[in-house]
C-alpha cells in the first residue's frame, strides 16, 4: 500500500529535467552530520559515497550514492557546502534529501552551493514532510518525488 506526503520543494533541477523522479530510500531518524558522513569520500577519488559517521548507526557503512536520504534534519558545521559540492563534482552525491522537518540553514546553504557551483544535477530537496513520513518510510522503499513536493512511498 502506497502512502503520499506533501512537502515544500527547495531544490529541483532546471531545464528539461522530468517533473517526477524516483529512487531507493535510506532512512535515519537521527540528525545527519554531512561532514562526518562523507569525510572519507570527499578526501579521496571515491567511486561511491559510503556513510562514515559511526555516530549514525542507521546509515554508517551504507552506500548513499544515488539514494534518497530520508531524515529529520542535519547537524554539523558550515563545511556542509563544500562537502555537498565535492560529492556532486565526484558524481557520487545522493539523488535527493527528504526532510521531515523544516530544512536547517546549514543543509539549505550547502545543497544550494552544490547546485550552483558543482556544475552537476542538483540534489533534489524537499522539506516539511512531517513526522508521519519518517514513521512510514523504510530502507529500500521505492520513493516517487514530484516537482510540486509530493512524495509517495511505494
Amino acid at each position: 500500500m502506497s502512502r503520499t506526503f506533501s512537502g515544500r520543494t527547495i531544490l529541483w533541477p532546471d531545464g528539461g529535467y522530468p517533473r517526477e523522479m524516483e529512487g531507493e530510500a535510506v532512512v535515519t531518524r537521527a540528525g545527519f552530520n554531512t561532514y562526518a558522513s562523507f569525510y572519507t569520500s570527499i578526501h579521496a577519488q571515491a567511486e561511491a559515497a559510503y556513510c562514515a559517521d559511526s555516530g549514525n548507526r542507521e546509515l554508517c557503512g551504507k552506500n548513499l550514492t544515488g539514494k534518497i536520504i530520508c531524515l529529520p534534519q542535519t547537524t554539523g558545521s558550515t563545511s556542509a557546502g563544500a562537502v555537498w559540492q565535492r560529492l556532486a563534482r565526484l558524481g557520487v552525491a545522493p539523488k535527493a534529501m527528504l526532510f521531515s522537518r523544516r530544512i536547517d540553514s546549514l543543509a539549505a546553504g550547502g545543497l544550494i552551493v552544490a547546485d550552483v557551483w558543482a556544475g552537476a544535477d542538483c540534489i533534489v530537496t524537499i522539506d516539511q514532510l512531517g513526522d508521519d513520513f519518517l514513521d512510514a518510510v523504510r530502507d529500500g522503499d521505492r520513493i516517487v518525488i514530484k516537482k510540486d513536493g509530493t512524495v509517495t512511498i511505494q
